[in-house]
């Protein structure tokens, strides 16, 4: 895709919408600023990027529960990963190889991970192997037990208020959440936020909605307030200061956690406003169930990767063809496997990579374990 017909896509889709606001050209143009960086790095292709585009649609199948037993084992510190001193393999399937006990250097490791791609070459279990090194990804993949940033035993405590000194209290737009005296659990105060807000809005949120955004809190900060990432993103909902802005939100506010679900709410409620038309055109014969999924599954994907890239899977240039084929076979895959195959398929594309793939994955894995600790603030 070019920049010129990124740009006459994107504007078609506000003419059919009948407008636009800032928000959603803010996240449009992030998007296009991927589509730019894509092209410039065009001319070479990755090697590990060629697994991807030889990979046969129909492998989507399956793929989702593949992943997800992985990148559970990950999160979790479970099954293979209950020693966080290793690493896991796992083929463009998605499906576990093997894993080996991490050694002195990182050095050591690659080497290691090299020679077990190549041992699975020679055993026939994968149909290539590409070496990796410290900046660039080999295949078959691999994942590091050990993801500090990622602890959802802490985070979910975070979350439940399960120490004194993490339960909260505060006062926002009419709403008081606790007080001073009586605080309450942080996941308590978000859905308070998140309910009223809705309503006031009009915005009609499915469950699946409701439920990944407790799970969000937890991936996209750990459930802390004073998170800030490389990419600008702050908060307890990691949203950058532009769109805080435009959700008229006081700079001083910025991470106020109920400002920052105040901001959440509007930003999904826009992107539903424009995603729901392309996706019903491309999606809209899908059983009920299905469809609804699917695009609550392509709605939390909009609030990390931009509504401008989700528009493009669904378009018709190259990064929309694998929703083209999901379309026209929809039989074949869970809900879930179109989803992670829409971004699978175009990683390497339009700014999406692997921690694109990782992340509707891990929101679910989180969504259950907070569902699962708290069953009253789940639908």
């Amino acid at each position: 895709m070019t920049i010129l017909s990124a740009i006459n896509n994107l504007c078609g889709i506000v003419q059919r919408r009948g407008g636009y606001n800032r928000a959603f050209w803010l996240s449009a143009l992030l998007s296009l600023s991927a589509v730019s960086t894509a092209q410039t790095n065009s001319t070479a292709t990755a090697p590990w990027l060629e697994v991807i585009r030889e990979t046969p649609y129909v492998y989507s199948q399956g793929f989702y529960t593949n992943l997800s037993t992985i990148r559970r084992w990950v999160l979790l510190n479970e099954s293979y990963c209950e020693q966080p001193d290793r690493h896991i393999l796992y083929d463009r399937r998605g499906r576990f190889l093997s894993y080996f006990t991490n050694l002195e250097t990182v050095e050591q490791n690659q080497d290691r991970l090299n020679e077990l791609r190549d041992q699975f070459y020679q055993q026939e279990r994968v149909h290539r192997w590409i070496g990796g090194d410290i900046n660039s990804t080999g295949y078959p993949f691999a994942l590091r037990c050990d993801h500090p940033h990622a602890n959802l035993s802490t985070a979910l405590d975070r979350l439940l208020g399960t120490h004194p000194e993490d339960r909260v209290w505060g006062t926002w737009d009419g709403m008081t959440a606790g007080t001073e005296e009586a605080p309450i659990a942080l996941v308590d105060l978000v859905m308070m936020v998140f309910d009223d807000k809705a309503a006031r809005q009009g915005f009609e949120v499915s469950d699946d909605v409701r439920r990944a955004f407790l799970g969000q809190i937890i991936i996209e900060s750990g459930a802390r307030k004073l998170s800030f990432s490389s990419a600008r993103a702050i908060g307890l909902l990691q949203l950058r200061p532009e769109v805080l802005s435009d959700c008229e939100i006081p700079e001083r506010f910025y991470l106020h956690r109920m400002a920052q679900v105040d901001c959440a709410v509007r930003l999904y409620q826009q992107n539903d406003r424009n995603l729901r038309p392309a996706f019903d055109e491309r999606f809209g014969h899908l059983p009920e169930d299905k469809r609804e999924r699917l695009y609550s599954l392509m709605l939390v994907q909009a609030y990390h990767g931009g509504i401008g890239r989700m528009l493009q899977l669904l378009g018709d240039e190259e990064p929309g063809r694998a929703g083209h084929r999901f379309a026209e076979s929809p039989q074949r895959y869970s809900a879930e496997d179109m989803a992670t195959g829409l971004i699978y398929h175009n990683m390497g594309r339009i700014g999406l990579g692997l921690a694109s793939l990782y992340y509707l994955v891990d929101v679910a894995i989180a969504s259950e374990v907070v569902c699962t600790a708290r069953p009253d603030v789940c639908p």
